[in-house]
């Protein structure tokens, strides 16, 4: 019978016993352990047993049930809890004892059921798993289990973390081979091959009862795609994105440039545009004297937007025209989208364009698992390919400090690496599977002059760089690493500078919890030491910025997610009934933590931007002029009305929303897919062209929460009893600034899985941010309310909006992805759609000009050319142009087979 165990969490050690256990109670422990496994005949682990343990140990991660049981503690997530199985078997005998396990797992373990094993949370999301007592050890092939619970849910086989760690006092901890990540050659793709497949739709797939999400399978996904119609578009004339006005030539003439182009650059400054002419040379176009003339020209008209330009190809010319040196860049990108790499012509076209939104932004999270610069060069070509402007590169977090600061040694020597230091004197805990060592791909920063080098690079391709270290919660790596700095400087008798940037209060009792489950992420906001740390660190930001050649003008505070903090710090205690600083409650603490630091910005010449859970309970009165807010709200919980309410304040408003501009979600609702999925289980690149992101609370007619229920959209203005408003419209006339997709990194541990996640929905985010299609709904500043019976989006508009979607996926599959392929962009290959009806094959795919490829019960693959025979289990993948990479294998559902 197992035994039925509560974890004791580190909080609660805290509580119990000042910071864990005392020297006493760990020599009681370690006798009473040794006494029973000298009992069972075991000896205490030296470092060959160790090893051996590592080598041989088979570990399986096994879901049991999203369904909560009577165990579950029902004061937590609303009683949401998942049960997963632990299983270990041992390759050979194991007679040690006085190991443990590290691991990480996203949600803290409530309780657990074992003979053999210990569970508890330490912090974040790493556990530890220790022996029993009475532990007997292992005999050759036998297995043990670990039945733990947890809240919330597990919906996808990648929820599971790799690289478990098995350690001992005084040995060299190793990583259990059986748990570490796989590469799957023909994807390319991280797979976990100590995770069982989920196979239970009603236990494993669904959220709760009332979940209707459909585990897409081959049937349901080549129903979908059958409804992508030809458009009847010539793919030849397409660009992405898609100008605001194209006349094409009425006889459908085309510019042979088969002896290339030849450049006159006028009055443009070559180096604004070299980037862009060197993208034409590596698609394949000649540059050559002999070659069709390209006149460019800088027009200055300040009656259109940054970046706007005129193109026309004609008989024997090619004319591009900017308002500045970004809209004669943008034009010959527009050049490169229309180039067709197996044709040697262009269409004869005139265009006139500008952009929909002033900014066209893309977030990546490196602080969460690092990311290498050759990754960040490679996302900037892309970016400025398809006329995205602004990198918000999220630099700090609380698993990683990723940028160096002349004079501040600690927050890479420290907070940049992960291993198995439990004090953190080297480096932070290994949270998110990171590993036992320092050089480790997830581990890693920016040099100075590597971030020069991602500056100067961004400069050259019109992109500004907005970096983020986020504060005051998401600050653990800093938290630490400036403790690091304190206890350094303490040991050298140097109180000065041991207080002068802390970040934490020594005496600070408060219990909380982040939203990842940290106990100890958030800056102390009542220290003078915490701002002299903002202060400096971005006096030097600026001051690299400044010697790159691209002036830091805005700086991303962060600002989110910091409940609990602070409560029972006596500095903070004081701080409140310290009336001169106008804050009269602990509660008040975070939006004046984020109205000074905007004032330090402001005296360095740096605008303010931050997530809007953080600005929402700032003073308008004291913040500067200029503030960026990043709307990151869910939109079937009413975000929208929080969106206004800060475009309302006359902030800049960037549309972050997480149901649709989170690439870290899955692209479909299959447990094989990678990514988180609070918001949304299933964005693919469809449902971010869909996207209406001036108008939100649209969406309420067509999608659906994220169980894939309808959901309503009230946007009228509301009052309560006393008159006071509790949501509005839009001011007449107010509109956002732009839009932002982001890329955040939990579960994202490789440069090659980055760039499956971003492409190509980062094709269709730049399509909604520079061009406005007239199916898009406008947004009724008089406001309405919206859902399934409303229909505002009527029959006709969704029948445009298909058809432009039709187009752009036929682009983007005979043209763009191609492109992708000679920049080496490791995008995401669609899974095929296929049915078998009275035994043929019917197959499609989400982008059209990609190969399917089939395969029976043999083994081999075939090209698939229309509708063929088959036999036995058939299998079906998508194959890139270039056919060295293939998309993920389905197994086909026919009429008979689900």
């Amino acid at each position: 019978m197992k035994r039925l165990f509560m974890p004791v969490t580190l909080c609660t050690c805290i509580a119990l016993a000042g910071c864990g256990p005392t020297q006493m109670q760990k020599q009681t422990a370690n006798v009473t352990q040794s006494s029973a496994a000298q009992q069972a005949g075991l000896s205490q682990v030296n470092q060959q047993a160790l090893d051996s343990i590592a080598h041989n140990l088979s570990v399986n991660y096994r879901l049991v049930t999203n369904i909560p049981s009577e165990k579950c503690d029902k004061t937590k997530a609303d009683g949401a809890c998942f049960e997963v199985e632990l299983s270990f078997t041992a390759g050979e005998a194991i007679n040690a004892a006085g190991w443990q396990i590290y691991f990480s797992q996203i949600s803290p373990v409530q309780s657990f059921e074992s003979d053999d094993f210990i569970i508890e949370h330490i912090n974040g999301d790493l556990h530890k798993i220790s022996l029993q007592e009475d532990f007997t050890g292992f005999k050759q092939n036998e297995t043990k289990t670990l039945l733990f619970r947890a809240q919330y849910w597990s919906l996808s086989e990648h929820d599971a973390i790799p690289n478990y760690i098995l350690s001992a006092d005084k040995l060299a901890p190793r990583i259990i081979e059986s748990t570490r990540e796989n590469i799957d050659p023909d994807t390319g793709l991280e797979t976990l091959p100590f995770v069982t497949a989920f196979t239970d739709k009603e236990k494993q797939f669904k959220r709760s009862a009332n979940d209707n999400t459909q585990w897409l399978n081959s049937k349901s996904l080549f129903d979908r795609n059958a409804a992508l119609a030809d458009s009847g578009q010539d793919v030849g004339t397409a660009i992405i994105p898609t100008p605001k006005h194209m006349q094409l030539d009425a006889g459908n003439g085309k510019l042979d440039i088969a002896k290339g182009l030849k450049l006159e650059f006028g009055n443009v400054n070559q180096h604004e545009v070299m980037v862009a002419v060197d993208r034409l040379a590596s698609l394949g176009i000649k540059l050559s004297e002999q070659g069709v003339p390209v006149k460019l020209a800088v027009q200055a008209n300040d009656s259109k937007k940054i970046g706007s330009y005129q193109l026309a190809v004609k008989s024997g010319e090619i004319r591009i025209s900017g308002v500045d040196g970004n809209g004669v860049f943008n034009g010959l990108q527009s050049l490169a989208s229309l180039f067709h790499l197996d044709k040697k012509n262009l269409p004869l076209l005139e265009i006139e364009d500008e952009p929909h939104y002033e900014f066209r932004g893309m977030l990546v999270d490196v602080a969460r698992n690092f990311h290498s610069k050759a990754f960040i060069l490679k996302l900037l070509d892309q970016m400025a390919a398809y006329k995205l402007n602004k990198l918000h590169l999220h630099l700090g977090d609380d698993e990683g400090w990723r940028l160096e600061i002349p004079g501040l040694p600690e927050l890479t020597a420290v907070a940049a690496n992960r291993c198995l230091d439990l004090q953190e004197e080297h480096c932070l805990l290994p949270q998110l599977g990171a590993g036992i060592e320092a050089d480790t791909k997830v581990n890693g920063y920016y040099s100075v002059s590597d971030y020069q080098e991602i500056l100067r690079a961004a400069s050259a391709r019109h992109i500004q760089v907005i970096p983020s270290l986020d504060m005051p919660g998401h600050s653990r790596a800093a938290v630490k690493a400036m403790a690091a700095r304190y206890n350094k400087y303490t040991i050298a008798e140097d109180s000065e500078k041991a207080s002068q940037f802390l970040l934490h209060d020594p005496q600070d009792k408060t219990r909380y919890s982040s939203v990842q489950f940290y106990n100890d992420n958030t800056i102390n906001v009542c220290l003078e030491s915490s701002y002299a740390f903002v202060k400096e660190v971005m006096t030097q930001v600026k001051a690299i910025h400044a010697e790159a050649g691209q002036p830091l003008t805005r700086y991303h505070i962060g600002a989110d997610e910091t409940a609990g903090a602070w409560v029972e710090s006596q500095a903070c205690k004081d701080f409140v009934t310290d009336k001169s600083n106008g804050v009269n409650s602990i509660k008040e603490l975070a939006p004046y933590f984020v109205e000074r630091v905007a004032d330090i910005l402001f005296d360095l010449g740096i605008e303010p931007a931050a997530w809007s859970d953080g600005l929402e309970h700032t003073r308008k009165e004291n913040m500067p002029a200029v503030v960026q807010a990043n709307a990151w709200g869910h939109l079937p919980w009413g975000s929208h009305k929080q969106t206004h309410e800060l475009a309302n304040r006359n902030w800049q408003v960037v549309i972050s929303t997480p149901d649709v501009m989170y690439f870290d979600f899955p692209y479909e609702a299959d447990p094989k897919e990678h990514g988180y999925y609070w918001a949304s289980r299933a964005t693919n690149t469809e449902k971010v062209f869909q996207f209406m992101p001036d108008n939100l609370p649209i969406h309420a007619e067509f999608w659906s929460d994220r169980e894939d229920n309808p959901y309503s959209a009230d946007d009228r203005l509301t009052k309560d009893e006393t008159g006071k408003v509790l949501s509005a419209p839009l001011t007449p006339g107010r509109k956002f600034l732009g839009l932002q997709g982001q890329l955040w990194s939990e579960t994202t541990r490789s440069d090659k899985m980055s760039e499956y996640k971003i492409f190509p929905r980062l094709l269709a985010l730049a399509e909604r941010a520079w061009y406005l299609p007239e199916w898009a709904i406008p947004y009724d500043y008089q406001g309405a309310k919206y859902s399934r019976d409303t229909q505002v989006f009527n029959d006709e508009l969704r029948r445009k909006r298909d058809k432009a979607w039709s187009a752009f996926a036929q682009a983007v599959g005979r043209k763009e992805l191609a492109k992708m392929e000679l920049a080496q962009v490791h995008y995401r290959l669609p899974t095929v759609g296929a049915v078998i009806r009275q035994g043929v094959l019917y197959a499609n795919i989400a982008f059209p000009g990609l190969a399917i490829e089939y395969s029976s019960s043999d083994g081999n693959w075939l090209d698939y050319n229309g509708p063929v025979k088959v036999s036995g289990d058939i299998r079906v993948r998508s194959r890139s142009h270039d056919g060295q990479r293939h998309g993920r294998t389905t197994k086909v559902a026919g009429d008979d087979k689900k």
